[in-house]
Order: structure tokens, then C-alpha cells, then sequence
């Protein structure tokens, strides 16, 4: 379903430092784009069940989510916070949420350190690949105060992507890159103004954010992965040629699993819906 035009931003709350991380990122991703902030733990009650009292693990969820209102305030105080405590799996109960949700958010366990693995199974891509809106995976380090990436390829789901980026790039006040990667193999088809176009049609609409384009040839997921080194978020859509909920392209993967910059998957969004609202 297409993303909701009102909804909160979804932070997964887990007990690692790292998801600590992850609220403050998304605290800041609530303010910039004017929107409350939800804190979601996902309560094991099979894990409570074998202890001596229930109330011990509830307890010490309840204690991970006041820890995560106080970073949160402290990242963002202007932002309204609300918590919330479910039972079963993390990845389920923030696919659930995301059908209402403006944007999700959650560490990415690991991956960005881990260069000869692909954990198709890590909860942060089984999320990018099934939630009903963007997705944000955070990186445990800070990034660079550098631009907002986004890579295009001239599909509809690209051009979603850009619109999207263009509005983040307003919000957070920053400039944006725009990369169209042409593979090396892959002979001129007459499309080389399909990036000038998009990014004129979008950048109308959006006239203070100063924006760069290029088109560079090489393998896409490596061009966009090394651009990303100085990008404070790359975005990037769920799968080029095919759009759809529950699955990932191979870029899409490449920088989730390799960027060393934040990643947002951007899906739920109806390209057509942004193309009525005209320049």
C-alpha cells in the first residue's frame, strides 16, 4: 500500500547500545520532517514464560524504553514521543507498523562491517524487502556532514526515490547528489536526458535545495557504495525494474550491506501519485 501522507517515525528499541544509536537517528529524522516519534520493543513472551516472573523481562522492557525516551529527548526535544510494547518477532511487529508509519528505522546489526558476508536473513533486510514505507538503517558510527545520495536509474520506482530525496534534502537543509550509473557494457539508448528531466521536474518543486548530477559509467552498486563514503544518508529505491512489496534489488542490497552511510530503501511511495502533483 502507498505510504500514509501523516504518520510517526517507527524506531525498533532493542538492548544493544547500537539501538540507542538508532533512536537518536531517528529522533532527528522525526524532527526534520515535523512528525512524532514511536518507539516499538518487541516483547519475546516465550523468552518471559521460562523465567521465574514475567514481570522481570517486562520490567527491563520497560526500563529499555524509558532509556530510549530520554536519548530521545535529549536528540530531539521538540519532538513528541510515544512507546509501545508488542509481543513477538521485531521484523513482524515493525512490518505491521510500517503500514501506518512515515518511516521505520533500525540498526543494521553488523552488516556494513561485515565485507564477504550477505545476511539475507539479517532483521534490517528482511525489513527493507517487506515494509509498507521507507526504511532507514542506521550505521553504529556518525557519518559525514556531506550530501544526501540517491541513485537513479530512470524507473518509476527511481524517480519515487528522487522525489523523496528531495524532499528529505529540504527538510534536513542540505545539498543533494544525484548518481545515474550507466554499466560499462551497455550502448547509448537515446536516455541520457532522462536524469536533466527528473531532476528539473523535482527540483521545481523543491527550488532551495541546491543539487549535482552526474552519470557515470561502472558497476552500479560498487559506483553508488563508493559515493556513499562522504553522503550523510544514501537513498536508494527497493528494486529498480520491479517495484515490488517484498522484494530487493541487487543495488538496493549492495548498499545495505556495504555503505558505510546510513541507507534509506524507499518503497511504499506511488510514483504516479507524486507525478499528479505537477511541477
Amino acid at each position: 500500500m502507498p505510504a500514509p501522507t501523516h504518520g510517526a517515525v517507527v524506531v525498533g528499541v532493542g538492548s544493544s547500545a547500537e539501538d540507542l544509536e538508532v533512536v537518536r537517528t531517528a529522533a532527528g529524522e522525526a524532527a526534520a520532517h515535523d512528525r512524532p516519534l514511536h518507539l516499538l520493543h518487541a516483547f519475546n513472551w516465550a523468552a518471559a514464560l521460562e523465567s521465574f516472573s514475567v514481570s522481570g523481562p517486562r520490567a527491563v522492557a520497560e526500563d529499555l524504553l524509558e532509556q530510549a525516551g530520554r536519548v530521545a529527548a535529549e536528540a530531539a526535544p521538540a519532538v513528541p514521543v510515544t512507546d509501545e510494547i508488542v509481543e513477538g518477532s521485531p521484523v513482524e511487529a515493525l512490518i505491521r507498523a510500517s503500514d501506518s508509519a512515515f518511516l521505520v528505522a533500525v540498526g543494521d546489526g553488523g552488516m556494513a562491517g561485515c565485507v564477504s558476508c550477505v545476511p539475507a536473513d539479517s532483521p534490517a533486510v528482511q525489513l527493507a524487502a517487506r515494509a509498507g514505507c521507507p526504511v532507514l538503517v542506521a550505521r553504529p558510527e556518525p557519518p559525514p556532514q556531506g550530501p544526501l545520495l540517491v541513485g537513479f536509474d530512470g524507473s518509476e520506482s527511481s524517480r519515487a526515490t528522487l522525489g523523496y530525496a528531495f524532499d528529505c534534502a529540504e527538510h534536513r537543509g542540505t545539498r543533494l547528489l544525484v548518481i545515474r550509473v550507466v554499466e560499462p557494457d551497455r550502448h547509448p539508448d537515446g536516455d541520457d536526458g532522462l536524469l536533466d528531466e527528473a531532476v528539473a521536474r523535482y527540483g521545481s518543486r523543491h527550488p532551495q535545495v541546491a543539487v549535482e548530477c552526474h552519470t557515470v559509467r561502472g558497476e552500479p552498486g560498487g559506483v553508488l557504495v563508493e559515493q556513499s563514503r562522504s553522503a550523510q544518508v544514501a537513498l536508494v529505491g527497493a528494486r529498480g525494474d520491479e517495484p515490488l512489496r517484498g522484494m530487493l534489488g541487487a543495488v538496493s542490497q549492495t548498499l545495505l550491506y556495504h555503505s558505510p552511510a546510513p541507507v534509506i530503501v524507499v518503497r511504499g511511495l506511488d510514483p504516479e501519485a507524486e507525478d499528479e502533483e505537477g511541477p
